[in-house]
């Protein structure tokens, strides 16, 4: 349980469907802005990582991708659905803020890996 203690927890969330971006805010006073695109290809369903380590399924074609609906699980994840129908995945605070701190490095592993597959965002 120790661990729970340390992470972050969301104090804001909001989505801004314009934009198609999740907005959200932390208790220790960080906020990331996290676009429906990127949080849907790192989604932490077994659809998109795979079952099992080395068996992640590269998602092409979402860059169009928007949210529908945002519905907390407890207090700990957010189930975020998709226009795509993808709804799986629940993310976790953790995970959440990962992806915050982690944007610009796990945005570009993505484009290099879509690069290397000659597949494309749209």
């Amino acid at each position: 349980m120790a661990a729970a203690s340390t992470t972050p927890l969301p104090t804001e969330i909001k989505l801004h469907t314009q934009s198609k971006l999740l907005d959200i805010a932390f208790d220790d006073g960080a906020r990331f802005e996290l676009p429906c695109e990127y949080l849907r290809v790192y989604s932490p369903s077994a659809e998109v990582r795979g079952h099992g380590v080395g068996n992640a399924v590269l998602q092409v074609g979402k860059r169009h991708v928007a949210i529908t609906a945002l519905e907390p699980v407890g207090h700990y994840a957010l189930k975020i659905v998709f226009d795509d129908g993808h709804d799986s995945g629940l993310y976790g605070w953790a995970y959440l803020y990962e992806l915050g701190v982690k944007r610009d490095q796990y945005w570009q592993d993505y484009l290099d890996r879509l690069a290397a597959a000659g597949a494309s965002r749209e």
